[in-house]
């Protein structure tokens, strides 16, 4: 270390110095004298981090305080926050995958902030379950006899496994054998849940046959996994659900559809030819289960539908207490499928179909609309809309492209990555996409109502 980092060093301020600054009056009347503390000496520890790594830095009181009072409203920033989803993908994993409706929203606040009848029954006057709130909604909206929501797809299909077929075989075709994010695979979920695989056919083509010659007498289930995250193309050959439900049926085995998505609403006019739950159940599926935070555009949920014999098996199974909904996403759920009880009123309450079912001329709109806004303002930057292809996202629908419209900026004071930068770093975090040296904010997956924050943003970081 040269002479000057030593003598540096010597004078970095102490923590009673720093906090002696009046400063920190206000900040004591604000967070606790624990968190100002940790602020002061962590600041110092930077600064002194600065040092013995040969940067410059002024060692004095003032750097000391301006950093303290930095870490100070970082720490005020919460982790888990609300953004805005400039990206195009409706179903983004990473930004919490489906928008709730707002009266959704507002019913969870109601519920979140009292006490609630989660497990009581006011006509009774005695204990409930936790169950009644959403199974028989759940069964009226699909068509099932019965159903039971616990806390993902994953998990339901991990006790679907273990509640009917535990030490048994489960038929499952190679080309259905998925893994989905995380690393969370079909096979290794039934080898976790005790139960046997029993692969037939080849990746790209199986045949009814298949099916037929894997039947033995300690078959439990023949199960479909819907690939609602790829696609197989080319010479390809897949059994219909109608037809293995025959075949389970003729053998006194339950069929297991595993939907994934959870489409409730035929959007195939719009492109997106996806399963829905009632054709699942119009098949011929004894059970069929699917996720509440994808397509269905409610919280995260594992949903299983179908036979009430079976649900009732489920229901018992000790890892049900284990999986159970708290009341907050019970009542998310209650009231997303409340929507569904009007489809046509669904498709323009719930975001996710409407994103996805919004017509791409009135999204060029939306984007030459608010283009002009920020061309009015005079931000520093080129203003143009681009038309460009959305994702459904959320391991959903991998082969519709959304025809969309961007805003696309060019900053003039700034590199794209940049800006990129500074709107994620806004007080809402704006997630935007650059391509071709452009940012572009589209605005399908960008509400109505998150325009003013948006346009906001960029007047403060390009005027």
């Amino acid at each position: 270390m040269s002479e000057t980092g030593k003598e540096q060093l010597r004078y970095l301020p102490k923590v009673d110095q720093v906090l002696a600054r009046p400063e920190f009056s206000a900040a004591m009347e604000e967070h606790a004298r624990e968190t100002v503390v940790e602020a002061v000496r962590a600041a110092i520890a930077d600064m002194r981090n600065a040092i013995l790594n040969g940067k410059s830095i002024n060692v004095n009181e003032d750097t000391a305080v301006n950093i303290a009072l930095y870490k100070l409203e970082k720490s005020e920033v919460r982790s888990l926050r609300r953004v805005i989803n400039g990206t195009g993908i409706v179903l983004h994993t990473n930004l919490g995958r489906a928008r709730l409706p707002k009266s959704v929203a507002e019913a969870v606040s109601s519920i979140a902030s009292g006490y609630s009848t989660l497990e009581y029954d006011v006509e009774k006057g005695a204990r409930g379950s936790r169950h009644d709130h959403v199974n028989r909604l759940i069964s009226k909206v699909t068509g099932a006899e019965d159903a039971i929501a616990i806390n993902n797809n994953a998990a339901a299909t991990l006790i679907v496994l273990m509640a009917l077929a535990h030490r048994k075989e489960v038929v499952v075709s190679r080309g259905e054998l998925v893994e989905i994010g995380g690393a969370f695979r079909v096979p290794d979920i039934m080898k976790v849940g005790g139960t046997i695989l029993k692969e037939v056919g080849t990746t790209n083509k199986t045949h009814l046959y298949d099916y037929e010659k894997a039947i033995g007498e300690n078959t439990a289930a023949i199960m479909k996994v819907h690939t609602s995250n790829y696609r197989i193309l080319g010479f390809t050959e897949d059994v219909p659900a109608e037809e293995l439900a025959k075949l389970a049926h003729a053998n006194g085995l339950p069929m297991i559809y595993d939907l994934g998505s959870g489409l409730i609403v035929d959007l195939q006019s719009y492109g997106l030819d996806e399963p829905t739950v009632g054709s699942a159940f119009r098949a011929g599926a004894d059970l069929a289960l699917f996720s509440g935070d994808k397509l269905l555009g409610g919280p995260q949920a594992g949903i299983i539908a179908g036979k009430k014999e079976y649900i009732d098996i489920i229901k018992k199974h000790p890892l049900a207490r284990a999986m159970r909904l708290d009341k907050m996403t019970l009542c998310a759920l209650e009231e997303t499928f409340r929507l569904y009880e009007d489809i046509e009123h669904a498709k323009k309450e719930i975001p996710v179909l409407s994103m996805i079912t919004r017509p791409a001329a009135e999204v060029k709109n939306k984007a030459a609309i608010f283009g002009s806004r920020l061309r009015n303002v005079g931000i520093a930057a080129d203003i143009s809309i681009m038309q460009g292809v959305g994702r459904v996202g959320g391991g959903s629908a991998p082969m519709l492209d959304l025809e969309t419209w961007a805003v696309a900026i060019v900053p003039r004071s700034m590199s794209v990555d940049k800006l990129a930068e500074s709107l994620r770093h806004w007080v809402v975090p704006i997630i935007s996409h650059v391509q071709n040296d452009c940012l572009l904010l589209d605005m399908r997956t960008i509400a109505d109502d998150e325009l003013d924050v948006t346009a906001k943003a960029l007047i403060d970081i390009l005027v």
